[in-house]
């Protein structure tokens, strides 16, 4: 009889002992599982934090590269300043600040300000305007200290030429000014014979980055 229960109580505690050693081992399996899964998850944000470091990086690089690179203007004989120094050429979606009001070229917004003899009665953004530029537009621009007859006398002009624009610049330092891709002047007035020559210089002029690209289809405001 005594051997029966001491066979019974064996039985027992090698099942028990059994069970510990399964339990044990699922331990194991789950301890092992659980850093694999944060290895993997650390490593998934590392390289996500590195990606999106790098996006925000090169984003904000292009956007603000127009102030960071040298230039300035080279005034010829002719009142026609010239920008020496890069102007850089790629699409941004951000804001530009340029190193001089209007900008002459840099880089700009991806649609272009239509330039077919357009005349906007308000400021338009410098970023669409620039790239009207690239496709060798001539930007007229005024501030309110214009003389009116001037601006409707200028506004006529522009209306009967192709590749050009015109539109309100209030920060720009003289009163009405003449920009191209590198290129720009003051003029005193619309009978200025500096209007005429800057036209038939610039307009599709040499200094086209893009030459025949449309002044169409863009942004009208």
């Amino acid at each position: 009889m005594g051997s029966a229960k001491n066979k019974s109580s064996a039985a027992r505690t090698a099942r028990i002992e059994e069970m510990r050693r399964a339990e044990r081992a699922r331990d194991r399996r789950n301890r092992v599982l659980t850093v694999a899964v944060g290895v993997v998850v650390v490593a998934g944000l590392v390289v996500g934090g590195v990606v999106l470091l790098r996006s925000q990086s090169e984003d904000s690089g292009s956007a603000a590269s127009d102030s960071r690179n040298p230039g300035k203007f080279v005034a010829g004989a002719d009142g026609v300043r010239t920008w020496q120094g890069e102007l850089a050429r790629n699409h941004v979606t951000k804001s530009v600040s340029y190193p001089v009001e209007p900008p002459v070229g840099g880089d700009h917004n991806q649609v272009w300000m239509n330039c077919n003899g357009d005349v906007y009665a308000e400021e338009i953004p410098d970023e669409n305007a620039v790239h009207s530029l690239e496709h060798g537009a001539v930007w007229v621009t005024y501030t309110s200290k214009a003389d009116k007859a001037d601006v409707d006398a200028l506004a006529a002009k522009v209306k009967k030429t192709p590749y050009t624009l015109m539109s309100p610049v209030e920060d720009q330092k003289d009163p009405i000014m003449l920009s191209a891709w590198g290129h720009q002047r003051t003029v005193t007035g619309a009978d200025d014979a500096g209007v005429d020559k800057f036209f038939q210089t610039y307009v599709q002029g040499k200094q086209t980055p893009e030459p025949g690209a449309a002044c169409t289809g863009g942004l009208a405001k």
